[in-house]
């Protein structure tokens, strides 16, 4: 079985002040090494802990006010059921913890939280930071490829403000490339975060990269079901989940909105995934780290299937866990101990 880094449940109760977007951060800062914990929590470094402060939020994004709610334990939330109030919510964050300031999705395209992604993108710092005397690389030199962005966008905005990587984001909806580029563009991100359209939507990484492109990480949020109704009964779920079942009201098809592509592919996410993990067997010595979220423990054996007969070198799993939802990301390499250390020399200036 693939090595565990360690296990992690997020809180989604979260944060009470928001702290102000971070200065340019220097090279290379210790990473403090992150042991395994009992109970749900952040990673160290998120900026998601503790209680929201909701008037600092409506005062930074004053149409988040009409979304607040009282929940039944008496305390200042939203309605995680409403797509509206989720986006609104979104943008909030994203403008209060990391100075973004102009952020928006089309209707009905996935609003994934904010909190769950941030640790993905902070664990994955803490990869590159395991083989480099526990030194995250930090600015342009690091360079992360997002595959499957989706229009939010989220993943290079936060690893861009948090360590200053450079992102490529890959996407096969016109429509989704076109609402991330906006956001890249309103916030003059476009020298740090370019975009790119997949012309085959049967590929994932084949058709996408260009000669001499090297990356130290991917990182990517797939499909997690294997059909529009599967992902339909994971909405219900959801639902059920925040006490928001009503059989005489109308319910939106997906609570966290999405398209298609960004919610079913055939063979749902473990299709998805061993097609990722055998494409990039084609990549080995072009990327340092390939990771993906896997939503779903018992795809696991397969992948670490497709893992061996790819011939990966070394595999981690990291466990994460956001609110109810258990989830865990992969990550591997097909470079040997001594062409990882070889490839560190990069970050070095």
């Amino acid at each position: 079985m693939p090595t565990t880094l360690s296990q992690h449940r997020i809180n989604m109760t979260a944060p009470t002040t928001p702290k102000p977007p971070r200065k340019k951060p220097k090279t290379a800062a210790t990473a403090k090494p992150v042991a395994p914990r009992k109970e749900a929590t952040l990673h160290p470094r998120n900026r998601h802990t503790g209680r929201y402060d909701f008037p600092a939020l409506i005062k930074t994004t004053p149409e988040l006010a009409q979304f607040v709610i009282i929940n039944p334990y008496g305390k200042e939330s939203i309605d995680f059921a409403s797509p509206d109030a989720v986006r609104v919510f979104n943008r909030a964050l994203l403008k209060s913890f990391y100075g973004i300031q102009h952020w928006d999705i089309p209707a009905d395209y996935l609003c994934p939280p904010v909190p769950g992604r941030a640790d993905y993108v902070h664990f994955l710092a803490d990869l590159l930071a395991s083989g480099n005397d526990g030194k995250i690389p930090r600015g342009s030199i690091v360079k992360v490829l997002d595959i499957g962005m989706g229009a939010n966008c989220v993943y290079p905005l936060i690893g861009y403000m948090e360590y200053r990587w450079n992102f490529l984001g890959s996407e096969v909806d016109p429509t989704a490339v076109a609402a991330a580029k906006a956001i890249v563009q309103s916030n003059d991100l476009s020298k740090v975060i370019q975009l790119r359209l997949q012309p085959n939507p049967k590929q994932i990484l084949l058709g996408l990269l260009e000669p001499g492109e090297r990356f130290d990480l991917t990182l990517c949020n797939p499909p997690f079901h294997a059909s529009m109704d599967e992902a339909t009964k994971g909405s219900e779920r959801k639902w059920r989940a925040l006490g928001k079942a009503d059989p005489k009201r109308k319910l939106p098809v997906l609570n966290f909105g999405g398209q298609s592509a960004e919610l079913w592919c055939e063979g749902g996410e473990a299709r998805f995934v061993t097609q990722l993990i055998a494409e990039s067997a084609h990549f080995a010595h072009k990327v340092l780290w390939f990771s993906t979220l896997v939503s779903k423990a018992s795809n696991l054996p397969a992948i670490e299937t497709a893992l061996k007969k790819a011939g990966v070198l070394e595999s981690q799993v990291v466990e994460m866990s956001q609110g109810q939802k258990q989830s865990r990301f992969v990550a591997w390499t097909f470079q040997t101990k001594n062409e990882q250390q070889i490839w560190r020399q990069r970050w070095v200036r």
